[in-house]
């Protein structure tokens, strides 16, 4: 969803990128199957894992899209191949590919704006509430690190005693650390409740 803000890896000159597809139209569904977004420069193709779709004009002329570069794949090079799917989520790629296709280009970018400005919001109003900082000065898209006035994972309890459901818990990697998001799907009333929640579980 980024990538319809921000510039794409290829013009930061990056050979292989990977992102998680969950946000392109898939629902949570309790933790999966997802899809996952994986593209390399032309000169890696051929090493590139997974099934590889591409465009081209069937007999008629007409568009048409097919596996192709398939001598990667596990049927034609067996236990040498660099393609080895023991399972497909073929359908949740559709799934994710109809969602941008009814949304369009500027129907993306509008709900990329909307995620990076709600994310913001959260931020400068938790930033605001004493104790809370944001530890980091780097550039962010929806997710972002707050340092805590205590543990998050007591804060996270309080929060949810409220049916809030808090950051994630990054202790372990920043101390008293907690992660959090906002996206095109909150409100902002969702997103100053939020806020609220958090300046009375550190009162």
């Amino acid at each position: 969803l980024a990538m319809a803000l921000f510039k794409p890896p290829g013009e930061y000159d990056a050979d292989i990128v990977a992102s998680e597809g969950q946000a392109l139209g898939v629902a949570p569904t309790f933790g999966g199957p997802y899809v996952g977004i994986f593209a390399c420069k032309q000169r890696y193709i051929r090493q590139m894992p997974g099934r590889i779709v591409g465009r081209t004009v069937d007999t008629e002329g007409k568009l048409a899209y097919v596996l192709t570069l398939q001598t990667r794949e596990q049927h034609i090079r067996r236990e040498r191949a660099t393609s080895n799917i023991c399972t497909s989520v073929a359908l949740i790629a559709l799934m994710s590919t109809v969602y941008m296709a009814a949304n369009g280009k500027k129907g993306m970018r509008h709900m990329a704006e909307l995620t990076y400005h709600k994310a913001h919001y959260l931020a400068s109003l938790i930033e605001k509430i004493p104790g809370y900082s944001l530890p980091m000065d780097g550039t962010f898209f929806q997710e972002f690190v707050v340092k805590c006035p205590g543990s998050p994972s007591e804060i996270n309890e309080k929060l949810l005693a409220r049916k809030i459901i808090g950051g994630l818990d990054i202790s372990d990697l920043l101390p008293n650390g907690m992660l959090v998001c906002a996206t095109e799907v909150n409100s902002r009333q969702e997103i100053e409740a939020f806020a609220q929640a958090l300046a009375e579980a550190a009162a």
